[in-house]
């Protein structure tokens, strides 16, 4: 008779509220899961229906789907009479001390979203940013794989581009082309100039519009110096750089049109004052 008491008085004090908490705490964390596998669909479908980058997409999504399943558990292990405020704060611990030892890779983090999110570039690109000059390949979001002019892969974290300046060759359709020219000055002013639009005017690839420029720029030391500024697409600003300096110097030689060394003059006087030499060098 007792051990009948004692055995009921255990299941109704013990293992009935017990298996309630129990049962509750897999409802709860079944029913939180399902929801927050909901809300997680609904997420991606917003951002792709904005036109996120597929790799924040990925990357936003898991983060939220992690945060939202611990906050179900904690609530879970509540539901089971677990001290759940020393758990919080254990996890917001461990949240700091992961962060402090993981900074450098948190400020990349940080930068790729911003860059996806932002777009400075794309992969295509020709930009020169975190020191390197090169193509970008790859976008990820620690780091950003480029490719240099000599077929080097380079990878750059992206803390230390979106920290710094940003140039992107490939951000326009059309670039201007610089380029200095030097005549002598006993050379015909005139007759350069005329060369150098020739040249121009003979390459397809420059623009009519804006216009070339061809102004003298500087009296130099040892030669007039031309201003030389075509605009062309900038899928051919390397040809058109190579090919017009190259056509140039062809057409100044054919042309008599002299492009000077650097010299100076240096006059000599010897100490009787009789004698006064001019030497070029």
């Amino acid at each position: 008779m007792i051990e009948s008491i004692n055995i009921e008085q255990m299941t109704e004090v013990y293992l009935v509220p017990w298996a309630i908490k129990v049962t509750m705490a897999i409802v709860i964390f079944m029913v939180g899961k399902y929801v927050v596998g909901i809300l997680t669909r609904l997420l991606i479908q917003l951002m792709t229906k904005t036109r996120v980058e597929a790799i924040l997409v990925n990357f936003i999504s898991s983060i939220f789907k992690t945060v939202a399943l611990l906050f179900v558990v904690v609530a879970a292990l509540d539901q089971l009479g677990v001290d759940t405020t020393s758990l919080v704060a254990l996890i917001a611990a461990a949240g700091l001390a992961i962060g402090l030892s993981l900074q450098g890779t948190l400020q990349n983090l940080a930068s790729g979203v911003m860059m996806i999110i932002f777009q400075p570039f794309k992969s295509g690109d020709f930009i020169d940013a975190g020191g390197v000059l090169g193509t970008v390949e790859q976008i990820n979001i620690f780091n950003t794989v480029m490719r240099t002019g000599d077929n080097r892969e380079i990878i750059v974290p992206n803390g230390a581009i979106y920290g710094g300046t940003i140039t992107n060759y490939s951000a326009r359709s059309t670039r201007r082309v610089d380029m200095v020219f030097g005549i002598g000055y006993d050379d015909d002013l005139r007759k350069a100039k005329v060369i150098i639009n020739a040249v121009l005017a003979a390459d397809e690839r420059v623009l009519s519009e804006p216009e070339p420029l061809v102004a003298v720029a500087e009296l130099g030391a040892s030669s007039v110096n031309f201003n030389v500024r075509p605009w062309c697409k900038s899928a051919d600003y390397w040809g058109l750089y190579f090919d017009t300096h190259e056509n140039i110097k062809i057409a100044f030689d054919e042309a008599g049109i002299t492009i000077p060394y650097p010299q100076m003059d240096v006059h000599m006087d010897k100490p009787d004052g009789n004698n006064n030499n001019e030497v070029q060098v």
